[in-house]
């Protein structure tokens, strides 16, 4: 059987027990990746999609982790250290997304969506770079989203935090180079089965639809298997930002 393209290696999803995460643990998964399935409180559905990856055929194990949480954080990769000796991908998926008027926004609101969207994702690359310079190499590569790069006044928290996922995104392509190539897949508004369309996004976007879990793992993984790309932005979003 020919080889696959990230067989051997060892990828890490934060948040994959549903959604964005789930679809790309399970690509990253049918391209030969052994995967560590991150999790805050989704066990049952950690655990399923672990059984369903190994059913396949490839090895996966679902951990808990907080991963705005530091004390988490050091937990985790030092279990995929003892389980797996590697880690060759960082996929940092998690966070939260909520609306709230600028006027009405709480501290605690603010303080709540910058963890989980930003300081997670400081966290996890910071714990990932000293296992991936030790074996020389590694990818990582942040779910940041177009509020990132547009500006939603119901959610300038949010925007704020994913904006900040982009400047991290660069300075850390800069900061873990040669032997670390980070890069940001910008998703534009996912759908999964059974929500009601966007209806105004997709009058809005080009391509005249929404996009889906598979879209947004098919650019983690073209991301995952470049050798010549750090520090740039990829919105995968039917061309909503031309518009």
């Amino acid at each position: 059987m020919p080889t696959l393209p990230l067989q051997g290696q060892v990828a890490l999803v934060t948040g994959a027990a549903k959604r964005i995460g789930r679809s790309i643990a399970t690509k990253l998964a049918a391209e030969g990746a052994s995967v560590v399935i991150n999790y805050a409180t989704s066990k049952a559905e950690a655990e399923e999609l672990a059984q369903q990856i190994s059913g396949d055929g490839r090895r996966a194990i679902a951990l808990q982790a907080d991963v705005s949480r530091r004390a988490d954080v050091l937990r985790m990769f030092a279990t995929v250290e003892k389980e797996f000796g590697r880690l060759d991908l960082l996929v940092n998926n998690a966070g939260k997304f909520f609306s709230a008027a600028f006027e009405d926004l709480t501290e605690e609101q603010w303080d709540a969506i910058l963890d989980a969207n930003l300081k997670s994702q400081f966290l996890c690359a910071q714990a990932a770079a000293p296992v991936m310079k030790r074996q020389g190499r590694g990818r990582i590569i942040n779910i940041s989203s177009l509020g990132g790069l547009l500006a939603w006044p119901k959610y300038t928290h949010y925007c704020v935090s994913k904006a900040g996922v982009i400047m991290l995104t660069r300075c850390l392509a800069r900061a873990l180079a040669p032997e670390i190539l980070v890069n940001s897949v910008a998703p534009g508004t996912i759908q999964f089965p059974g929500e009601l369309p966007d209806a105004d996004y997709i009058q809005r976007a080009p391509l005249h639809r929404t996009g889906t879990g598979d879209d947004i793992a098919a650019a983690v993984f073209f991301l995952a298997t470049q050798d010549f790309i750090t520090g740039q932005v990829l919105a995968v979003d039917g061309g909503r930002t031309l518009v």
